[in-house]
């Protein structure tokens, strides 16, 4: 029989199938290779007790693609939450979440959430910072369910991965989606405007029958792999006008004269957010490449 995994908690992974939902064990022969399942693979289970509903997953079929964190198989896109403001938007943070869904391929769309709180002046900050890093952006206010139905209309026919972190309002978002989650949805704390963790593991569920969200547990940092400094610069849209106009070929846009996209940056045209983002990133590239 085959299902799809939409929660695995402390060796458990429950199994979507046409029996219901099965609880499973993995086979020891994955621990042997190292494979580990993850929310959203599509495997093969063997039935223990029918009436217990439990059974062993025994084969994990092929995945279209795989993320590390958060970890999930077989998505489609992703849509990264942050809050307008409460807590203020960790930019850098952000960038990071970007550069490393393109590394993998995987479509984002920047939702901005709390816009019931903001200002014009917060709005049109973040619009001009993202609108131009090549994915869609949207402003929504999960609890009074504003803008609910442009983010219906991006998730539709799509397995999307929710992620963002602690405290921006993902788990309302998502049980505004999808009701029956009955999710926690965990009170910032007002002496660090953080929030807490509300959510503890991957889950999948699915809103309509084309239409999947996976909510992830919430971050606060993210490490950048895999990645060269000198290639940094192609994970930003925004530069791809400019490059070959700067004076020096291979130019890394950072003390350089006559750099196209530092002039750009003056001139308003690339915004100095996303650029200092740039700057601060390679520097760290930079140091980890020392050692």
């Amino acid at each position: 029989m085959t299902g799809k995994i939409i929660k695995g908690i402390a060796g458990f992974y429950y199994v979507y199938t046409p029996l219901g939902l099965i609880e499973c064990k993995a086979k020891g022969v994955f621990r042997k290779e190292g494979i580990k399942p993850l929310v959203g693979d599509n495997v093969e289970i063997e039935i223990i007790d029918e009436e217990q509903k439990t059974g062993n997953i025994i084969n994990i079929i092929e995945r279209k693609n795989s993320l590390i964190r958060p970890a999930s198989a077989n998505i489609d896109q992703a849509m990264i939450i942050f809050a307008v403001l409460k807590p203020a938007p960790n930019y850098n943070l952000l960038d990071r979440f970007l550069i490393s869904m393109q590394q993998q391929d995987i479509p984002v769309i920047v939702c901005f959430n709390k816009l019931d709180i903001a200002g014009d002046d917060d709005v049109e900050t973040l619009r001009n910072a993202y609108e131009g890093c090549g994915c869609k952006v949207l402003f929504v206010s999960g609890i009074r369910e504003k803008g609910l139905n442009d983010i219906k209309d991006v998730l539709k026919g799509r397995t999307t991965v929710m992620a963002g972190p602690s405290g921006v309002g993902k788990s309302t978002i998502v049980n505004a989606l999808y009701p029956q989650a009955k999710m926690e949805t965990g009170e910032i704390s007002r002496k660090i405007e953080r929030g807490k963790h509300t959510t503890r593991h991957a889950e999948l569920f699915a809103i309509s029958p084309d239409t999947y969200i996976m909510d992830t547990p919430g971050f606060t940092s993210l490490y950048l792999s895999g990645i060269e400094k000198e290639k940094l610069k192609y994970y930003y849209p925004e530069f791809e006008p400019y490059e070959g106009n700067c004076r020096f070929n291979g130019c890394m846009h950072l003390s350089e004269p006559d750099c196209a996209v530092k002039d750009a940056v003056d001139e308003g045209i690339i915004n100095r957010i996303r650029y200092d983002n740039y700057c601060s990133l390679y520097r760290e590239l930079k140091d980890s490449q020392k050692y």
